[in-house]
């Protein structure tokens, strides 16, 4: 872990008569290392079972102060009621008397069609999930709270069409709520804690595992045939399962490091989208009511082998500026940021403030980290010759 508190172990120890330190918690006991006995092995268990208590009780700590902020999210939506009748299908004067059941369609009903977790960041009702929970613009909305009785409708403010962020809102005040932690800050190995409702079932579920890896890339799908590459994510080992998806992801002290978003087809391997990302797209909707990101206004593609060797390209790497299949879907925005710079189609983007754009980059993520206003240097390579322009990125807003 980055940071050593006073409840770890800390052993330092040196060869020869030099006196040896144990540290555990705020007490300090100094022996000779030729004087061990059974009563120093004792005190040396009892100092390990009292750091194990400690960690278990910061857990046990972290969870209970998180439970009341963390929600589940319930999605219900009209659906056809089918009634089951029975006709003739040769006709009902017909003189085979055969009868085959058939179903139409007699009204709707509300009912519950899925759901996922969330929690709170505000207290007056502001709420993290996924966008992939709330994506469906026709469905209602419930937010069950953790003492399963409070229920409260939900409206979506934004979801997030870059990353897999959506912000919704209840009508509640004082309502306890999560703290963001400094996601860059992240050391791999450091205590998660994920919470969140698996299997829509099992409200406020906890697991408890370590940061696996950072600044993962992920192509993540909503099993309905719908997928989407995401960027820097971590990997975490706390057991992630259906459900869980919009549920915070915790350091020890209960703050928000993640947001659950994806689980890998194997076992103690899932994926949070990192707090810094969360919390900008947060600010921007409590600020503006609507996420505000930078905005360069270019459609294309990543330069793959393929595209190099069909186009005998100098390079294997950046994004090639190129119009999509639909006519209005032109290669720059007119007016745009990248169109007042002189970025051309069939352009090839290989580089923004220096950093290059490869399979562990991507021009979206780059310039979403970026300030509207900013300028940024990009190099280019525009009919065979590499030239660097300067483009001031302006804002770009998303309901």
């Amino acid at each position: 872990m980055k940071k050593s508190y006073s409840k770890d172990i800390i052993i330092g120890a040196v060869s020869g008569g030099v006196t040896a330190l144990v540290i555990v918690g705020v007490v300090a006991f100094a022996y000779q290392p030729n004087q061990y006995s059974s009563a120093n092995t004792a005190i040396n268990k009892n100092e390990v079972i009292q750091n194990v208590t400690s960690q278990e009780q910061l857990v046990i700590d972290t969870v209970k102060k998180a439970k009341d902020s963390t929600v589940s999210i319930v999605i219900t939506k009209d659906v056809p009621i089918l009634e089951q009748y029975y006709s003739n299908p040769f006709g009902e004067n017909s003189p085979f008397n055969f009868q085959v059941p058939q179903y139409r369609q007699n009204g709707t009903e509300k009912k519950e069609v899925g759901g996922g977790s969330g929690f709170v960041v505000s207290d007056d009702g502001y709420i993290i999930t996924n966008r992939h929970v709330v994506s469906d613009e026709t469905a209602e909305y419930t937010v069950i709270m953790n003492d399963g009785k409070t229920k409260y409708p939900a409206k979506v403010i934004a979801r997030d069409s870059l990353n897999d962020i959506a912000v919704i809102k209840i009508e509640a005040k004082n309502i306890p709520f999560l703290n963001f932690a400094d996601s860059d800050l992240l050391q791999v190995g450091q205590t998660a804690i994920a919470i969140g409702s698996p299997l829509l079932e099992f409200r406020n579920s906890v697991s408890v595992g370590v940061v696996s890896g950072l600044s993962r890339k992920i192509t993540a799908g909503d099993g309905r045939g719908m997928s989407e590459k995401l960027e820097g994510v971590i990997q975490t080992d706390a057991a992630i399962n259906p459900g869980n998806s919009g549920g915070p992801l915790l350091d020890i002290h209960g703050n928000v490091i993640g947001v659950n978003v994806a689980v890998a087809n194997a076992e103690n391997i899932g994926f949070s989208l990192p707090a810094n990302t969360v919390k900008s797209i947060f600010d921007s909707v409590k600020k503006t009511g609507k996420i505000v990101r930078p905005f360069l206004g270019v459609r294309f593609v990543p330069i793959t082998k393929q595209i190099q060797d069909a186009n005998n390209l100098s390079v294997d790497y950046g994004v090639l500026v190129l119009r999509g299949e639909k006519p209005e879907d032109l290669a720059i925005v007119p007016g745009s940021p990248a169109d007042k710079a002189g970025i051309n189609e069939n352009d090839i983007i290989l580089e923004v403030d220096s950093v290059k754009l490869d399979d562990s980059v991507s021009l979206p993520n780059l310039i979403a980290k970026k300030n509207i206003g900013d300028s940024v240097k990009m190099k280019i390579l525009h009919k065979g010759e590499e030239k660097t322009i300067t483009v001031k990125l302006e804002e770009k807003s998303e309901k």
